[in-house]
């Protein structure tokens, strides 16, 4: 057995870190996973690498790498960043750890990076399947060729392009600072355009081996492989860098990527799944977002566009079996190629006609249900296509579990259970003879049909039930200058959506997968009811340990201060629309002008966008720094805005705590020296879907409020608080302005902190705060 320490990335662990790492290392030994809630500073990264390294390494353990999920990319750097600092303090003879970042095909394509070869971001991903596909047809069995003579021949053609003069100037396609063997154009073969970079990888790739074995390049002594690196060792052996992703994953020690690369069923089916085992010490990072971020992944929705394409793509199937029926006379190769697809897949084409139908029906049904609700909610809105906001229609009451109105409307309309379950395969067969009869004729198969994913969605639709599982109709604004001037579909994207209320089994399902791990955050408290909503119950229940552990800032207590003020409840009830002038308003504003006259970088946190507004308006009243307003935004406009707040003289930053300057960035230093959280940010709960989740969390925790909406409102808020303490020799104060922070009431929050924590938040009253502040920054 070999001694963490070896492993471990800095001279001293703190003494957290050395009861985290061991208590990691015993738990996983037994098939077990530790929570750890460590404050900032606790060194939470190189507890869990430490941990995960230390078993990949001892001969005695079962584990062959580690999977760091991270929904932040701030932290994903922070994960490659202890990687480099273990690789750099390990013992002379031992090798460097292994390591490769996980990103999509759109930072790793050369022709993507560099926009060429017809690809840029806007189809980079179906212009890769479609030319992959075409390159294996050209090299699979019963093809033309070979994936060598394919890289061999784009070679040639760049040469012939050299000396034609052609190719823009540029005789190499160059990316990643290397020159690839390949022309920046697009080579064809007997007029069928393929990847050149694919063909070599399928050249490599070993008939029954591994396909580590396809890597032209050694990474055992490299470390950490990012994705320029990546690409720069593939390009100069003319192979994919994506694929060569694929075929390191089961091979290199430490994998970091996102939640999607263990929890998206789509993602793991198609690359990552290797990784999903025994072997596999899986490390959960932000893992507070780790019932949210599942929930978006295992939910389900079909847009009325796709409903659309899919119809149209069983006609173009359907047709030519049709016309070959009416005139027998007449054979084409068409009717020939869908009747013995047909055949082999077990699909009639009647059943192609009863799915073609229900689609068409379907979209009738979901036109009729839109259209009413805008009638109700919008009188006249075909003159005011521009002005309708984003809404919900639900399907059924979001507070009775039921059928939901479209089930009920397909039942009534003779389409039964067998229609729903049949548009899977029926659209996965479509897709096939669409690709094959599109390919014979030497047409692009770069396209994603939309038939199997319907049919897909149809499919969970039928199979899911109505107590976990909510459906209903979400209208997303847009604009479609091709629809008519009075149709709503000029202004809306319309899917029908089915939302799953519980993911907790999805996870528990999933995180039983793996070995054993660590799931971390600095927000995690109360530690029970994460585990009951992260499905953490499930390993219980198979005996498998769970072990906790709270780690609580270990920085000078002398360097910080924290109250929680006893205002006003800051509830529209108490406070009222913005701009008007309550009691609870003008406490706010004073507590939050006390804040920001602190020296430095002030962080002010409101529980949404229009009180964001209202904050930032009072403050520019009355303090004298730069009032910087963040909005519901792109990201290139929050990242400059980000920017712009760290750089020169001292201001004050006002946002949301539900957007994206409250968690995941990083101010170090003397970015921030202060914060102030007004209201705790429960989010809108008369939104249908929102009810729906409390409903479920009803039936099974016991108590929606709290699980569904309260707790994750207190992580918003100390999410936000601990951006202020980075480091041992920073200063800052931080403040919770609501009587539900400073009370034990009946609607206190209070429990909801860790118990050291709760103790350092000092209640005080409103007229006492300046005082407080005063008094600390003296």
């Amino acid at each position: 057995m070999s001694d963490w320490r070896d492993v471990f990335g800095h001279e001293e662990p703190y003494d957290e870190q050395v009861d985290g790492i061991e208590t990691a290392i015993d738990t996983a030994r037994d098939d077990g996973f530790t929570v750890v809630e460590g404050a900032c500073g606790t060194g939470k990264t190189m507890l869990a690498l430490t941990a995960g390294i230390d078993l990949v390494r001892d001969p005695d353990s079962d584990y062959e790498r580690v999977l760091v999920l991270t929904s932040v990319k701030q932290q994903l750097r922070q994960f490659e960043e202890d990687l480099r600092t273990i690789n750099a303090g390990l013992p002379d003879d031992w090798k460097p750890v292994s390591g490769l970042t996980l990103v999509g095909k759109a930072d790793v394509c050369p022709y993507n990076r560099e926009n060429a070869g017809g690809i840029d971001e806007g189809n980079v991903y179906e212009r890769c399947e479609g030319l992959r596909e075409r390159t294996r047809d050209l090299v699979g069995d019963g093809g033309s060729t070979t994936g060598g003579n394919l890289a061999s021949r784009a070679r040639s053609q760049q040469t012939g392009l050299a000396d034609s003069g052609r190719g823009g100037g540029a005789t190499y396609l160059e990316t990643a600072g290397e020159p690839t063997p390949y022309p920046p154009e697009m080579p064809e073969y007997d007029d069928t355009e393929y990847c050149p970079f694919y063909a070599q990888f399928l050249e490599d790739l070993p008939e029954d081996g591994d396909p580590v074995e396809a890597v032209p390049f050694e990474f055992d002594d490299v470390g950490l492989v990012e994705p320029d690196d990546l690409v720069s060792l593939s390009v100069q052996h003319g192979t994919c860098p994506h694929s060569m992703m694929g075929a390191l994953l089961a091979d290199v020690e430490v994998v970091v990527g996102n939640y999607y690369h263990a929890f998206d069923p789509t993602t793991t089916a198609s690359f990552t799944g290797a990784l999903l085992d025994e072997e596999t010490f899986v490390v959960c990072d932000e893992a507070h977002m780790l019932e949210p971020r599942v929930r978006d992944l295992v939910s389900e929705s079909v847009g009325d566009a796709t409903l659309r394409d899919a119809e149209a793509e069983l006609t173009r199937v359907i047709q030519p079996v049709e016309f070959d029926d009416r005139d027998a006379k007449s054979t084409t190769a068409d009717a020939d190629l869908v009747r013995a697809e047909l055949e082999e897949a077990g699909v009639t084409l009647r059943e192609l006609k009863e799915v073609r139908n229900f689609l068409r029906d379907l979209r009738e049904e979901l036109d009729r249900r839109v259209t009413a609700y805008l009638e109700r909610e919008h009188r006249g809105w075909k003159a005011n296509l521009a002005d309708l906001p984003d809404a919900e229609i639900p399907l059924r009451d979001p507070t009775e579990p039921q059928p939901d109105a479209i089930s009920e409307w397909a039942d009534r309309e003779g389409y039964d259970g067998g229609t729903w379950a049949r548009a899977e395969p029926v659209g996965a067969v479509v897709a096939r003879i669409l690709n094959e009869a599109e390919a014979d004729e030497g047409e692009s198969v770069e396209k994603e049909r939309a038939a199997p994913a319907a049919g897909r969605v149809l499919g969970e639709w039928y199979r899911n039930d109505h107590e976990h599982y909510f459906r209903e109709i979400e209208l997303e604004r847009t604009w479609n200058d091709a629809e008519p001037d009075d149709s709503w579909r000029r202004a809306y994207n319309a899917r029908l959506a089915m939302q799953n209320c519980v993911p907790s089994d999805a996870i528990g399902e999933q995180l039983a997968e793996f070995g054993g791990g660590v799931l971390m955050s600095a927000t995690l408290a109360p530690l029970d009811v994460f585990e009951e909503v992260s499905g953490l119950t499930h390993l219980h229940e198979e005996g498998r340990p769970v072990v906790e552990r709270t780690y609580g800032l270990n920085f000078p207590e002398e360097n910080r201060e924290s109250f929680a003020v006893d205002a006003p409840k800051f509830t529209y009830d108490n406070r009222g629309r913005p701009g008007d002038e309550t009691r609870t308003r003008q406490l706010y504003a004073d507590a939050i002008r006390d804040v920001a006259r602190s020296p430095g970088n002030v962080l002010v946190g409101m529980p949404n966008y229009a009180e964001a507004e209202w904050a930032a308006e009072t403050l520019r009243a009355v303090v004298d720094k730069p009032v910087l307003l963040d909005e519901s935004s792109a990201d290139e406009a929050t990242e400059a805005l980000k920017d712009d707040f760290f750089a020169g003289e001292s201001k004050v930053l006002v946002t949301s705590l539900r957007g994206t300057l409250t968690e995941g960035v990083d101010y170090r230093g003397d970015r921030l020296r202060a914060a102030v959280v007004c209201g705790v940010p429960i989010i809108n709960t008369s939104s249908p879907r929102t009810k729906a989740v409390r409903t479920a969390y009803d039936r099974v925790f016991g108590d929606g409020f709290t699980y569904a909406l309260t707790v994750p409102a207190v992580r918003k808020a100390r999410q936000a608080l601990g951006r202020v303490i980075r480091g041992p020799d920073e200063e800052g104060v931080r403040v919770l302005v609501d009587s539900r922070y400073a009370r034990d009431s009946w609607d206190s929050v209070r429990e909801f902190f860790p118990e050291t924590e709760r103790e350092e938040f000092q209640p005080v009253s409103p007229d006492m705060l300046s005082l407080g502040l005063d008094r600390f920054w003296d």
